[in-house]
């Protein structure tokens, strides 16, 4: 099959964990060798990736600079270069006899989108509420719970294009592992004279994902994370995982915002338009959610 495997922060940095080099390159590496067990079997992969962490810190280096900081956009590319760099090297380490790319992508968004004027999207590191508060006033940075700490959030724009699908497919069809769309991809607006630039947002990864899984025709989602399963009334005394469920069933429950509910999203988004399966899981258990014997499965209906 051809499987786009969407990682979510969990494999690059763990809540909590000191973002530091180190850290990141020894869970890229248990990534990569899970992700190798699906070559094994056969199964071509293209891989994304968020980078909310990383953007985050990178835009905080940027701030602290006396020279004037780069936008998003070129921070999101940045980052996406930093982090590829990392899962191609770890990937090729434990899978000899396949060639791999890392690609910039650009994805096309809508400049009139209401979500440049509701930030939504968290990155960088986590603060008490206080510190929040203190770094947003003397930032101008928009802030939001995340959990029992406090985040800066951005703008997250809805994918509409991914601009390197034709470069992406040609890759695939070479056998070419790919790892494309880095936390969400490089949002790009078109302008009136048809040229193309950079705008400062962050998109969802897993909306990109879904997006480009439609685009490429991927035969499956696959989007791993740090939780087993999509649960109804998660936190809950009668929380309770879903298995394989259809895409029509989801749509109608409300989950409560967070990393869930883009996930559900995209998962309802691909099954439906493309009549495919998606699934949501651990990382650790790819193999078996791909199976069917893990994980939330999600199939068009």
């Amino acid at each position: 099959m051809r499987i786009v495997a969407a990682l979510g922060g969990n494999a690059l940095l763990k809540r909590g964990e000191p973002m530091t080099a180190e850290r990141q390159r020894a869970n890229i590496r248990k990534a990569a060798s899970v992700l190798a067990e699906l070559v094994g079997l056969g199964h071509s992969l293209v891989i994304t990736h968020g980078n909310g962490p990383q953007v985050g810190l990178l835009a905080l280096q940027a701030a602290a600079s006396p020279e004037p900081a780069f936008p998003l956009d070129v921070l999101d590319a940045e980052s996406a270069g930093m982090i590829g760099y990392v899962l191609q090297q770890e990937l090729a380490n434990v899978i000899k006899d396949r060639l791999f790319a890392t690609l910039l992508t650009q994805v096309k968004v809508d400049p009139h989108d209401p979500a440049f004027g509701r930030p939504t999207k968290p990155i960088g590191p986590v603060y008490d509420e206080a510190t929040a508060r203190k770094l947003a006033a003397e930032r101008g940075w928009q802030i939001a719970p995340d959990n029992d700490k406090w985040r800066r959030v951005v703008a997250s724009p809805k994918p509409e294009t991914i601009l390197e699908a034709q470069v992406l497919t040609f890759l695939i069809d070479h056998r070419v592992i790919v790892i494309c769309a880095g936390g969400g991809g490089i949002p790009v607006v078109e302008l009136d004279n048809g040229s193309i630039t950079g705008v400062e947002a962050v998109i969802d990864k897993d909306l990109a994902s879904s997006l480009l899984a439609r685009q490429i025709e991927a035969d499956f989602l696959l989007m791993l994370t740090d939780v087993d399963a999509v649960y109804i009334d998660w936190g809950k005394p009668n929380a309770h995982a879903l298995g394989h469920v259809k895409a029509s069933d989801l749509s109608v429950v409300e989950f409560a915002a967070g990393s869930m509910r883009p996930k559900i999203e995209a998962a309802v988004e691909f099954a439906s338009m493309a009549g495919k399966p998606a699934a949501i899981g651990r990382l650790e258990d790819a193999v078996a959610i791909v199976a069917g014997t893990q994980g939330t499965r999600i199939e068009a209906g």
